[in-house]
């Protein structure tokens, strides 16, 4: 099994946080995985990308230009990457600041509405976790028990008392995904 995923927005948005968690958790089920993240001179509010690689197999480069799976987190995200999905491969997107939802028929194509949902719960900076909920839902390529590994790992110790929220977002992504 090997995964091939771009994950795409704007910075602030916890684009290569997730990302990262992804990659974490793919080392916790012992996999080879391959995180690469690109994003502009900006801190927030640029445009940023992270390409992960979860697999059972050695990967051979890091460098995509198609993928399984793209997640999108606005219309920049979905203008470059829509066309990079492999046919037969997913998009998720969150609809919030989207103005031209996408349009492919050789795609199967997911909707989580993860700004609405973390604002519902109290905490915007819990978005992401509910993004990749919805993505864990769709291919469950890491297991939730190493997820909060993931997490644990990625996250600073003085922020380990969020990782039960965190996991409240991922479930809340899970049980909320559409199919399109």
């Amino acid at each position: 099994m090997t995964e091939e995923i771009i994950i795409a927005g704007f910075g602030g948005q916890g684009v290569l946080s997730m990302g990262k968690i992804l990659a974490y958790s793919g080392i916790m089920q012992d996999q080879e995985v391959s995180w690469m993240p690109s994003y502009g001179p900006e801190m927030r509010g640029g445009t940023a990308n992270v390409i992960v690689i979860v697999s059972d197999e050695r990967i051979s480069s890091p460098i995509l230009t198609t993928f399984d799976t793209a997640i999108i987190l606005n219309q920049q995200s979905m203008d470059k990457f829509e066309k990079s999905v492999r046919p037969g491969g997913v998009l998720l997107y969150d609809p919030n600041g989207i103005t031209r939802h996408p349009q492919r028929k050789d795609i199967k194509i997911y909707q989580i509405e993860g700004a609405r949902l973390a604002a519902e719960m109290g905490n915007a900076k819990i978005f992401n976790m509910v993004v990749f909920g919805a993505f864990l839902k769709i291919k469950p390529v890491v297991k939730l028990e190493n997820v909060i590994k993931g997490l644990k790992k990625s996250l600073p110790e003085r922020y380990h008392k969020l990782i039960p929220l965190n996991e409240d977002a991922i479930n809340m992504g899970m049980k909320n995904v559409v199919a399109l």
